[in-house]
């Protein structure tokens, strides 16, 4: 599944399911994978209880749900998931290449409709998403035009389908409050892309009644907390109200999403207007999680993780983000990278720290995410020409079958001498802190961190570079930083 933004690239971390399902009820699930990148696949409809399924010969399987919990479920393969809504007597099959994830899914089979028409209604979100860029930019009420239009559409759309088609009411609830959700996030959205950091302070200007729909939102209606317009919505909701208070005593100028007193007012928010404990513990969670990975600082680390903790009941989140605490401090700058395994085009199991003999960049890399891997491998190819001093890998962190990876990158054409991938890649994700898609570690020499959350696409790279390549005795005269 491809998200609009990085900071969503895990936005669905639990599944919303009706726990007053009626005992007994059932449903199968089954389906074939062309070009599998591993013999299972995994289900759920809650994170803490996920089924795995393998593959036969054939790559197909076929999966008995024994006492249904009605609701939205997530499926998952080799790191990318799609999810669907799952009734009583449901029979739904799929097939899909892992080549084309999102646009090959077709279901076939009993309740297969109402889910192809999540799975077409999502691909048509995705090309819109990557519109509003520009539509961030017009003024308050040529935005508001826009994407009223939008909806409208989206809402006649499924009126005729509703018509044409025999349907339940929880599918009808969901598709409506797809639509909604998704216009509200965008509203949220909007003053961070309008007025950007620097004149945030001016969201209080836009026109009267811009979030008047905010009154008819439930910020606890559990059978819609799998569905990712309603999560992002609320995630955005929380980092808009935020500004309010960010802005209350008038010391603050330029925005900065990173201040920790920010963060902390989000949690406290969210604790005092979220009540569902699933639904708040994922915005507890998120939130905390997005300030750790940036952090530069221990002691605010810990400072919004015990605030996490005081408001956390979800075990599971608790050790999560202990775990990513931890791990970040251990990869600030001045550190020296940790060991860990990796293994090579030639199937050779090495450690990480054997190819690191000089200034190197780290690129960390998801095969689901082709827009993202072609445009870095390109900008690393651009950058080893600029400084040829400097080397560069990348390693997959895919759970994935080494065929699979290396059928990735001859597709793509990329040179196999410095490509690897990770031997256990969920303990790689956990050692280096990897939340999203992809991440960038610059090391000098002797595996110093300099910077641990680069990226290659920021202009700002190339200091970074050139910061590591200065603490190298070789190449500290010609990289000497001012």
């Amino acid at each position: 599944m491809k998200l609009y933004l990085v900071t969503f690239l895990i936005s669905s971390l639990f599944l919303g399911c009706n726990s007053n399902a009626e005992k007994g009820d059932t449903a199968y699930f089954g389906g074939e994978i062309i070009n599998p990148n591993n013999n299972y696949i995994t289900i759920y409809c809650n994170e803490k209880e996920r089924d795995t399924i393998y593959l036969d010969r054939n790559n197909r399987f076929l999966h008995k749900i024994e006492n249904l919990q009605t609701g939205i479920y997530s499926f998952t393969h080799g790191g990318e998931y799609q999810s669907l809504l799952i009734e009583p007597n449901d029979s739904i099959l799929f097939r899909l290449n892992t080549n084309d994830f999102d646009e090959s899914l077709v279901y076939t089979g009993e309740g297969s409709k109402k889910n192809n028409y999540f799975i077409k209604a999502f691909l048509h979100d995705e090309n819109e998403s990557k519109k509003f860029r520009k539509l961030q930019h017009l003024e308050p009420e040529e935005f508001e035009v826009h994407i009223k239009m939008q909806r409208q559409q989206k809402i006649e759309n499924l009126e005729q389908f509703l018509a044409s088609h025999q349907t339940s009411s929880l599918f009808a609830k969901i598709a409506r409050a797809s639509i909604n959700y998704d216009y509200y996030a965008y509203k949220e959205l909007y003053p961070f892309g309008y007025f950007g950091n620097n004149q945030l302070i001016h969201f209080k200007d836009l026109p009267e009644g811009f979030y008047s729909y905010r009154a008819d939102v439930n910020f606890n209606d559990a059978s819609l907390s799998g569905m990712y317009s309603y999560n992002r919505f609320l995630l955005w909701y929380f980092q808009n109200i935020g500004l309010q208070k960010y802005y209350e005593d008038g010391s603050h100028l330029a925005f900065n999403r990173h201040s920790l007193d920010y963060n902390l007012d989000k949690l406290t928010m969210i604790d005092s207007v979220v009540h569902n404990e699933t639904i708040k513990n994922y915005l507890l969670m998120y939130a905390t999680r997005e300030f750790v990975f940036n952090s530069t600082n221990a002691e605010k680390s810990k400072s919004m993780l015990d605030a996490f903790l005081e408001k956390s009941t979800d075990n599971k989140n608790d050790e999560y983000l202990s775990g990513l605490v931890a791990s970040t401090i251990n990869l600030f700058p001045g550190n020296t990278i940790p060991t860990i395994e990796i293994v090579d085009f030639k199937n050779n199991v090495l450690d990480l720290h054997s190819v690191i003999n000089g200034p190197t960049v780290i690129y960390c890399w998801s095969s689901n995410f082709k827009w993202s891997y072609r445009n870095n491998h390109y900008m690393m190819t651009k950058l080893k020409k600029d400084y040829p001093e400097m080397n560069f890998i990348a390693i997959n962190i895919n759970d994935m079958n080494t065929a699979s990876w290396k059928k990735t990158l001859e597709l793509l054409k990329f040179p196999t001498a410095n490509e690897y991938m990770f031997k256990n890649p969920n303990e790689a994700k956990k050692t280096f802190a990897i939340v999203y898609s992809q991440k960038v570690i610059i090391v000098g020499k002797d595996g110093t961190i300099v910077k641990s959350n680069a990226d290659l696409l920021n202009d700002k790279i190339a200091y970074h570079i050139e910061k590591a390549l200065a603490s190298d005795k070789k190449t500290a005269k010609k990289y000497t930083l001012k």
